[in-house]
């Protein structure tokens, strides 16, 4: 196995990174970026995967940003592993991974940034009304690693989200497409477990009983997209009240969207006609999980 090369430090990055770029035989090579705050599964396995198999250089990141939390204990408790993480990386073909201390990307923490981004509406629905701020960390953070990892010309910078933070990702879009940010967003689906549990580092602290009880959540979701290509009624307050009485699940919100604006869709009394996003969060035992699902009507799919 091929070991990437790491670097704490932003000058140290930016240079390995032009050297790659400079050595690479392609007149225009890609680069595939894969930003991520490590604890890393199968699912971070997944996207490195699609970006080596599309980019010519693939490089990745590895912090945990604070301007994210909105609870200092779960900032604390997020879990960190970096000899594993890079083992991973290195098994899919990373070339570069940019994993900098908290001081290297915010000088004074906590007094800095006194300059940050805001992720305005969009970042005040759902997660965000739950997670106040949380979206203006993320954007402001992903903006910064957009711009340090950023390869020279004549090299184009493809970067790589999972679906399963849907809102992250819609959110993250429309930044780079109101801001002009040189940086084409890719995306792939969800990976899921054998039992169809999305995957996500905050598994790590479910208990077995947790563990069963969460199963509802991917169950609900794949319940409404039967709906849909059966072209039923949708059944999103049947769901709803499914998952209030699920044992061990506190629902906070299940909700279907617009998926460009996250705008909640009106209810409809026949079959969905549109394309959609059904997103869910709930608290099993320690922790809140999210998930979600793409719901094409056969109707959207023709057009």
């Amino acid at each position: 196995m091929r070991k990437p090369q790491v670097f704490t430090t932003v000058q140290d990055f930016r240079a390995a990174l032009a050297e790659f770029v400079r050595r690479h035989s392609a007149l225009r090579p890609t680069v595939g970026m894969v930003p991520t705050m490590g604890a890393l599964h199968s699912g971070h396995g997944a996207l490195v995967a699609a970006a080596r198999e599309q980019a010519d250089i693939v490089i990745a990141s590895i912090f945990v940003n604070p301007l994210q939390f909105d609870d200092e204990t779960d900032y604390q408790h997020y879990p960190r592993s970096l000899d594993t993480d890079l083992q991973l990386l290195g098994e899919q073909g990373v070339d570069l991974v940019f994993a900098p201390t908290l001081e290297e990307m915010y000088p004074g923490f906590p007094e800095t940034p006194q300059v940050s981004l805001t992720a305005a509406e969009m970042g005040r629905l759902w997660e965000g009304a739950s997670r106040p701020g949380h979206f203006d960390g993320v954007v402001t953070v992903v903006a910064k690693l957009f711009n340090i990892m950023a390869p020279p010309s004549p090299a184009k910078l493809h970067a790589w989200f999972g679906q399963k933070d849907a809102e992250q990702l819609a959110i993250i879009t429309r930044m780079v497409q109101d801001l002009n940010l040189p940086v084409t967003v890719r995306s792939l689906p969800i990976v899921r477990d054998e039992n169809g549990l999305a995957l996500s580092s905050r598994n790590q602290r479910l208990s077995v009983e947790d563990y069963e009880a969460a199963l509802t959540i991917p169950k609900s979701l794949f319940g409404l997209r039967q709906n849909v290509e059966n072209g039923d009624p949708l059944g999103l307050d049947d769901a709803v009240a499914a998952l209030n009485e699920a044992y061990g699940v506190d629902l906070d919100y299940l909700v279907v969207v617009d998926p460009a604006t996250l705008q909640e869709l009106p209810p409809e009394d026949g079959p969905l006609q549109q394309e959609a996003l059904a997103m869910i969060a709930a608290r099993v035992g320690p922790v809140r999980l999210i998930d979600n699902m793409v719901l094409t009507p056969a109707s959207a799919a023709r057009r």
